[in-house]
């Protein structure tokens, strides 16, 4: 399971006063507990600042890169903004993302184009958010082989279905996992990614359905997810769902996370 940290989002009051005040120390600080805690990328947000976005985001990944080293997840849907991050970024970044929105695809896809760099593939088009596993599937499908044109290994792409509140519609659950399976089973190599937190938007006791709802896509065949990495309990869950899914050879992970003290919770 591929990890990104989501902490470091200028959309969370406290980030948001640490960028504004360049206070390097509490970025440092989060990102070092995130890649402590096991993440693999950190996710680098400051999607809140426009006039300031792209000067923003560099700072965000200096600092970030000055204590831990891991690549960034640059978070952003202006490619000006991305396109500045990656001048001092070190090593693969992942872009977060790409979508079949107007002007959106070539602007970001130009900026991956024949290089190593991954890229999230948002299931998101002019006609607005899917509802349907068919309406995502269709767009994973044109983005997939749109970016497969442009060069992009199908390694290095990350689908992302995206999760609606199930709040809103008792089916946006079921939907989302359809969605999953049927990807990963209809392009093999690509990856599907996706923030957890929007199923439980307007619920209460919201970690509850946070984490199952993870270990439901786990089994469908979801392998990334930005989520808290802090959340060991979380971390623990997808450890054990991977194993129990088949996707961990004579269960070393799980019993790596054992020694490691992962699995206390």
């Amino acid at each position: 399971m591929l990890i990104v940290g989501e902490l470091i989002n200028a959309s969370r009051k406290p980030i948001a006063e640490a960028i504004e005040a360049q206070n390097a120390e509490a970025i440092k600080n989060i990102a070092k507990e995130q890649w402590e805690a096991g993440a693999h990328y950190i996710d680098v947000n400051a999607g809140i600042f426009v006039e300031k976005e792209a000067d923003y985001l560099q700072w965000l990944v200096k600092k970030v890169q000055e204590v831990v080293d891991l690549p960034c997840c640059i978070d952003s849907p202006n490619p000006k903004a991305i396109e500045k991050a990656l001048e001092v970024h070190r090593g693969i970044a992942m872009i977060n993302s790409v979508s079949l929105e107007k002007g959106r695809f070539e602007a970001v896809a130009s900026l991956v184009a024949g290089s190593d760099l991954k890229v999230v593939a948002l299931c998101m088009s002019d006609e607005g958010m899917p509802e349907t596993a068919v309406e995502r599937v269709k767009i994973a499908d044109k983005l997939i082989n749109k970016l497969v044109n442009k060069g992009v290994l199908i390694d290095n792409i990350y689908v992302d279905p995206l999760v609606q509140p199930v709040a809103t519609n008792h089916n946006f659950g079921v939907e989302f996992l359809s969605a999953v399976e049927q990807i990963m089973n209809n392009f093999p190599g690509v990856h599907t990614i996706c923030g957890m937190s929007n199923i439980s938007y307007g619920l209460p006791v919201r970690k509850i359905l946070n984490r199952t709802f993870a270990i439901m896509a786990v089994a469908k065949g979801l392998d990334s997810l930005i989520i808290n990495p802090l959340d060991r309990e979380l971390v623990a869950y997808l450890i054990a769902a991977e194993t129990l899914s088949g996707r961990d050879s004579y269960c070393m992970n799980y019993l790596k996370a054992y020694r490691e003290k992962k699995l206390n919770l």
